[in-house]
């Protein structure tokens, strides 16, 4: 097992990529700690995770949640060995019509609560210890409507890469996992929540289009990125944006829908040069 003994917390671990990790760190040995700010969700993911995790009702993007929580964590499980601050919001933000509340609540809970839980967590650490942040391909993409959340995920990079470096004297290495399109509740929330399954079944295709591998990642394909970077496979990796998307933003080419325009004009000059022979 390549967590065996360890002790891991990570926050939005009720649903999606955070619960795919928790059951893959468990399945690997470590005793995890999730939160989450659903309690009914929570007690599921406990419920079916076992006895080898616990749950807390948190809002990190709230002082007193944290402090709380960091005291709960020092009384149950005394330190930590892995952070995985996954916990995370979308929003729309399009440029000349974004409440400035919205903005600032993506800001909020996206990068600063993701910096103030590994800061009240750092002193629970052992050192060789690991931190992964959940970044985003939203760094790279330049989607219109997204500036928050474009802006934090790009900020999660260079936060981890300082922390990494304030980390260093204890060897506790600092990374970020960047998915790109992945199969979670996230996408059936905001403005997509009403989408009919006409609507939903379009977007899942044109993003599916826009990647090399012609699908969308599922949560169990991050999570075992995420067990990468929190275990000693890579314990020579420090401070680097570990992008988990199926080639998209880095192979853009080879996605089906670019393909599809590049076949036809590729085989008329296959044609062209037969005949010229």
């Amino acid at each position: 097992m390549k967590l065996a003994g360890k002790k891991a917390l990570i926050t939005g671990g009720n649903s999606g990529i955070g619960l795919a990790t928790a059951r893959l760190f468990v399945a690997e040995g470590a005793q995890v700690a999730i939160t989450g700010r659903d309690q009914n969700t929570l007690d599921e993911a406990v419920a079916e995770l076992g006895s080898s995790a616990r749950g807390y009702r948190v809002d990190v993007t709230i002082a007193e949640d944290r402090k709380q929580l960091f005291a709960a964590l020092a009384k149950d499980f005394g330190k930590l060995d892995i952070v995985f601050a996954n916990a995370g919001i979308s929003g729309r933000t399009p440029t000349g019509s974004t409440d400035e509340a919205i903005f600032e609540n993506v800001i909020h809970t996206n990068l600063s609560a993701a910096f103030f839980t590994v800061n009240s967590a750092a002193p629970l650490l052992n050192d060789n210890g690991s931190i992964i942040f959940s970044g985003s391909v939203h760094n790279y993409l330049g989607q219109p409507g997204v500036a928050a959340y474009a802006a934090t995920k790009g900020g999660l990079v260079s936060m981890a890469r300082s922390i990494a470096a304030d980390l260093a004297p204890r060897n506790i290495r600092v990374n970020v996992v960047a998915p790109g399109a992945i199969k979670t509740p996230i996408w059936k929330r905001g403005p997509r929540a009403n989408a009919s399954a006409e609507e939903s079944a379009k977007l899942a295709k044109a993003f599916s289009s826009a990647v090399p591998q012609g699908r969308w990642g599922e949560p169990e394909e991050i999570a075992k990125a995420v067990l990468f970077l929190a275990s000693d496979d890579s314990s020579y990796v420090n401070a680097v944006e570990l992008i988990v998307d199926g080639g998209a933003t880095g192979a853009p080419f080879g996605a089906p829908i670019i393909q599809d325009v590049f076949r036809p004009l590729s085989s008329a000059a296959k044609s062209a040069e037969a005949h010229a022979d």
